[in-house]
């Protein structure tokens, strides 16, 4: 198995997991498929970049080839900002579930018809 097969596997099995827990009705599901749904962006930002093992960083005229830094960059702000997104949503979900006194995503109960 190739690596290339591997973290595009990777990336598939993590948007498929994201996408089917953002669906569920309950607030925690929602929040984990959305902590899936950014570390599969993040793996799939940094399989684009094009890693090269054992180059410098930055362009030099003595080298004949260096990695890009702009991808390692871009997966560390976004680290950064699905930390902060997951902590909010996190609040948001806790605050809504002290007010209504239940955790699905519409706010209802378990057995409310909708109107």
């Amino acid at each position: 198995m190739t690596m290339e097969l591997l973290i595009a596997s990777a990336i598939a099995v993590l948007t498929a997991a994201g996408v089917y827990l953002v669906l569920r009705g309950r607030t925690f599901p929602v929040v984990l498929g959305l902590a899936f749904l950014s570390y599969a962006i993040n793996l799939f930002l940094f399989a684009m970049g094009r890693l090269v093992i054992d180059q410098p960083p930055i362009y030099d005229k003595a080298t004949e080839s260096y990695t890009d830094p702009l991808p390692q960059a871009l997966v560390l702000t976004a680290i950064v900002i699905a930390f902060g997104m997951t902590a909010f949503v996190v609040i948001l979900a806790l605050r809504t579930f002290l007010e209504t006194g239940t955790d699905q995503v519409d706010g209802r109960e378990d057995g409310e018809a909708q109107p």
